[in-house]
């Protein structure tokens, strides 16, 4: 599409194996750098970087600072390359959401699967659906892969509506929970087969498929076909298929589900260094919690078709704004009483089945009917036979059952 022609590839314009190769050839020409200021340089720019640098000497002569990390020579030099008049649409263009979801409503006859949602998603941020069953989030999911059209809302990448743009026709790629590889190509012809009916040439073909396949690791299995691959094999190879082209977005509709669980694990990590290589922006669907507190920088929380909390990993387990959050993501003990007593500080809660316990949060209303939300790793066991005198928060009890 028009508006990605000039767009910023991810990893630069050299194979993705001489990454840490660029970023020292860069720190010893430009000795002032910071070795995460190199890797943000040649991570967007690439051999592109001396023409942003030059003769400078120090990081005062790249010039101010605009937004969050670009520096003045950056911005000269995007303005020249994207034929801008004014530093403003530079940084309007880097810190705007990549993604705006808005009042988004998708109705299947009577049922509302996806019922006025609305979400902003960052350039590079790794964002994870979570959600039981039924919730809608596959269905938002595809939206955004252009394979269903919203019934009310609008859908902006890079502040373009792509409600209506075919899916073929979007800078988006989306990895299948089958992986959906053709049985009868090899490992190269699965990852080159988007590239030859994008028209790219076959010496340029080459070298992209050869980048896939070491950002993957899977180098010397090129010639094998799907049915001489493992699980996780197969899986390294739909992604590479799916970042083959660049997209501007990844989606991942739970990409890990058909792994065992040790396979699983070692897979989440290889997929989170390949984001944070690319920055490219990922967003996976899973209803594998573990999976998403490991992998996404934020996680959205699905029910009823609606958003119920947006929120840091850990802010949505330690924080969660309701009950029925607090119930769903994780282990938890609810346990129900009535505020006997507010103090500054703390307030005491009176329970039928944990006698007296005293909480350092105020509930958010004024109400006398609470619930505590007690997770187990809060809980430290000890062999005393009765609590010591005047303890808070401390309970007697007997092991009627045990499990390994």
């Amino acid at each position: 599409p028009p508006w990605t022609a000039g767009a910023l590839l991810p990893g630069g314009d050299f194979p993705c194996d001489a990454f840490d190769g660029q970023v020292d050839h860069a720190r010893r020409r430009w000795d002032f750098l910071g070795a995460d200021h190199a890797r943000r340089l040649v991570a967007a720019y690439g051999t592109r970087i001396g023409s942003i640098l030059g003769a400078a000497k120090s990081m005062d002569d790249l010039g101010p600072r605009f937004g969050h990390d670009l520096t003045g020579a950056e911005v000269r030099y995007l303005m020249k390359e994207e034929f801008s008049r004014f530093a403003d649409d530079i940084l309007w263009r880097r810190y705007k959401p990549l993604l705006r979801i808005s009042s988004v409503v998708k109705r299947f006859g009577g049922f509302t699967a996806v019922n006025d949602l609305s979400l902003d998603i960052a350039p590079g941020e790794f964002f994870a659906l979570l959600g039981p069953s039924g919730c809608g989030k596959t269905t938002l999911l595809r939206m955004l892969a252009g394979f269903e059209t919203p019934d009310q809302g609008a859908i902006t990448l890079d502040g373009h509506d792509i409600a209506q743009v075919m899916p073929h026709e979007r800078p988006i790629n989306m990895m299948f929970q089958n992986y959906a590889l053709f049985p009868h190509l090899t490992v190269e012809g699965n990852i080159a087969f988007g590239l030859k009916r994008a028209g790219m040439p076959k010496d340029q073909i080459a070298v992209r498929v050869a980048e896939m396949v070491t950002l993957v690791r899977l180098e010397g299995m090129e010639k094998r076909r799907p049915d001489q691959l493992s699980g996780g094999q197969r899986q390294r190879v739909a992604l590479a298929r799916s970042l083959a082209r660049r997209p501007r977005m990844l989606l991942l509709d739970e990409p890990l589900a058909a792994l065992d669980k040790k396979l699983r694990e070692s897979t989440q990590a290889e997929l989170l260094e390949v984001q944070r290589r690319l920055g490219m922006t990922f967003i996976i669907v899973t209803h594998d919690q573990e999976e998403a507190m490991t992998v996404a920088d934020r996680i959205g929380v699905m029910d009823k078709g609606k958003l119920v909390q947006v929120a840091p990993p850990r802010q949505l387990y330690e924080a969660p704004n309701s009950r029925w959050i607090a119930s769903f993501v994780g282990d938890i003990n609810l346990i129900e009483g009535q505020v006997a007593a507010r103090q500054a500080g703390h307030f005491t809660i009176a329970t039928d089945s944990a006698g007296t316990i005293v909480a350092s949060h105020a509930p958010a209303s004024d109400t006398s009917n609470v619930c505590a939300a007690i997770r187990p790793e809060k809980v430290r066991l000890s062999q005393a036979a009765a609590p010591a005198p005047h303890a808070i928060n401390t309970l007697s009890g007997e092991i009627t059952s045990a499990g390994f």
